[in-house]
């Protein structure tokens, strides 16, 4: 019933951008942290950013800082991971997470939390 879509990943050069979108469907977005993980091949997966509920505030990897911007428009019901100046390093499978909150602040240390997953985005930057 409650599922999540990821959307805009593809073939990018070094350097450049994109922005990929996470719909959500079944519920109401607002009082949702949802969260953006990534693994690539060989690698565990890893939290790369996230939003509180409603407007709530946003945490990054560092591996990511100054590059990349969670948004989050609650009447579209849409998240968006705008991703800029990328690296071959960034070339991963992005997932869009989320979980019911009212907090404002959002983590991901512990991957449980997130009960909703999307399936999966595959971002490759090559040169």
């Amino acid at each position: 019933q409650l599922q999540l879509v990821e959307s805009g990943g593809g073939l990018v050069q070094i350097g450049g951008s994109l922005r990929l979108s996470c719909a959500a469907s079944g519920f109401t977005l607002d009082y949702y942290t949802i969260g953006w993980f990534r693994q690539a091949p060989g690698k565990q997966r890893e939290g790369v950013s996230c939003i509180g509920s409603r407007d709530g505030y946003t945490n990054y990897a560092d591996s990511v800082k100054g590059r990349f911007t969670i948004s989050r428009d609650n009447a579209k019901k849409i998240v968006y991971l705008q991703m800029n100046s990328l690296k071959p390093e960034d070339t991963a499978v992005y997932y869009c997470a989320a979980f019911r909150s009212v907090s404002p602040t959002c983590g991901w240390r512990y991957e449980y939390e997130y009960a909703y997953w999307g399936q999966g985005t595959q971002v490759t930057v090559s040169s």
